[in-house]
């Protein structure tokens, strides 16, 4: 069962008594809760019929006496119980998990885990509940995450444009929603998002970013990779060594598996970067100035210098001096 399943299920008014979310994806997680909370019930209902509950404070039996109230001037009462990972006795639900009341919609959001599989409550939610597990986005279907949210809003995104936001947000889908709906209301009716427009409204650099320091790296261009990563220390937002270093082991492992394809052409990179010409010659030219072993030394160094960002063999050199020298010792 999809978030996008459960809410098209009650925009036509087919509800089940009870809803279980549950994983480590709080976005799918939250666009449920939210529609449940806000559009289930129309204003008036809401009133008498909307009761929420947060696991930290709520006592079990409190909301199993809420979910066996009837609604009040309504069909049905909606009744919430948020970061339910958090309440004591939870495994006291199960009575009525076994017999709920019809006329409640009951929204359980339990965040951050999944639910023991060998408790008898989850043996008896999967009986008697709709159950929604929310995983994390694997990296490479990022790009793919953002183009579908961007489509669905009825806009375009440049290739460029997409891969700053990947590599800037990464897969915290719910703050990537954000900046994309912050883009869909300062594009005063253009249709397509461009860099520019990540640069001005987002304020991630389309000249200094992750994303250009590894184009600079492949190149070999010292003199560009300094000024980005300078740029870096000035602005510490842009470029924390905790994100820069995790992206650029991520771009270089993926060109790294390259030496495994029989064919290693433009044309057969095209899939293995999903058709993003950028990073296609970005590889190629990383391929041609580097070679297996250079690629290699690139990986090891990277995994050296996050131990030492961590203060592992190092007695607290600055960032950007640790990133100055790590490039450094990759491009000579």
């Amino acid at each position: 069962m999809s978030a996008e399943k459960i809410i098209n299920d009650w925009k036509k008014k087919n509800f089940k008594p009870i809803y279980w979310l549950e994983g480590e994806e709080d976005y799918y997680i939250d666009m449920v809760v939210n529609y449940a909370e806000h559009q289930i019930l129309d204003e008036s209902e809401a009133g008498f019929n909307l009761t929420v509950f947060y696991g930290r404070d709520a006592e079990w039996s409190a909301v199993v006496n809420a979910c066996k109230r009837y609604p009040m001037f309504a069909e049905r009462q909606v009744v919430v119980l948020k970061e339910a990972q958090q309440m004591k006795d939870i495994e006291k639900l199960e009575s009525y998990v076994e017999h709920p009341l019809a006329s409640t919609i009951f929204v359980v959001a339990y965040k951050t885990k999944n639910l023991d599989k060998r408790t008898k409550l989850s043996k008896l939610l999967k009986q008697h509940a709709e159950v929604l597990t929310s995983e994390k986005i694997k990296d490479f279907k990022i790009q793919e995450w953002i183009k579908e949210m961007v489509t669905t809003k009825e806009y375009t995104i440049s290739s460029k444009a997409m891969v700053l936001l990947e590599e800037h947000i990464g897969n915290d889908l719910s703050r990537m929603a954000n900046e994309i709906d912050k883009l869909s209301v300062n594009l005063k009716g253009r249709k397509e998002i461009t860099e520019d427009d990540i640069e001005e409204f987002i304020g991630i650099s389309k000249e200094y970013n992750v994303f250009e320091l590894q184009a600079a790296i492949a190149k070999k261009d010292l003199s560009k990779a300094i000024t980005i990563i300078q740029y870096f220390d000035g602005n510490p937002k842009a470029g924390p060594i905790q994100m820069v270093l995790p992206a650029l082991y991520a771009s270089f492992s993926k060109i790294y598996t390259v030496f495994g394809m029989n064919d290693k052409s433009e044309a057969g990179l095209k899939p293995h970067f999903y058709y993003n010409a950028t990073a296609v010659k970005n590889a190629l030219d990383t391929i041609r100035n580097y070679g297996y072993e250079g690629i290699e030394r690139i990986l090891l160094l990277l995994h050296q210098y996050n131990l030492k960002s961590l203060g592992v063999g190092d007695t607290g050199t600055p960032d950007a001096s640790l990133m100055k020298e790590m490039v450094v010792k990759m491009i000579a």
